[in-house]
């Protein structure tokens, strides 16, 4: 934002209001005007400096700042940090004695996928082998079993025991 229109404004108006006086005040005005000029800038900078912070204030968390590049402020908008994405939905696992039977895989990952997986498991409160049954689950469109199939038998008990 170049501030030089608003001090030579400024300048203008004074020599117009000095002009009305006479030509002492016309001298006196143009001597005031160079030193002046820092005065009007850095009169200019504070007060878009308390603009800054009063729409910091609106958009919290986000924030407006007032940076100086040369003599001329910049205004940086620092939008809100995006909301934590929210967890995927949990598939349930199959219980450990799943009769249903495993398949055991070597699955190579790159080591920069590593802290990832590790934290997302943690985050879910899982081991990272439940994890990655999850996301291969979700992959491919099937929801892992939430219980043991039924037996081939006939004898099998629902309820409650006390």
């Amino acid at each position: 934002m170049d501030l030089q229109p608003y001090v030579d404004n400024v300048r203008h108006e004074l020599g117009v209001a000095a002009a009305a006086g006479g030509a002492d005040a016309e001298a006196l005005a143009e001597r005031l005007t160079a030193p002046l000029d820092s005065a009007l800038r850095l009169a200019l900078l504070e007060v878009l400096s308390e603009a800054a912070e009063h729409l910091t204030r609106q958009l919290a968390p986000g924030s407006v700042e007032v940076r100086l590049r040369g003599r001329d402020p910049e205004f940086f908008v620092a939008a809100a940090p995006d909301p934590e994405p929210e967890p995927e939905p949990a598939i349930p696992l199959p219980p450990d004695g799943d009769d249903g039977g495993t398949w055991r895989v070597t699955l190579r990952l790159p080591e920069s996928m590593k802290p990832a997986v590790e934290s997302s498991a943690r985050r879910a409160g899982v081991s990272v082998n439940a994890w990655l049954v999850r996301a291969v689950s979700n992959a491919v469109g099937e929801a892992a079993p939430t219980r043991r199939p039924k037996s081939h038998t006939d004898k099998s008990f629902n309820g409650w025991v006390r």
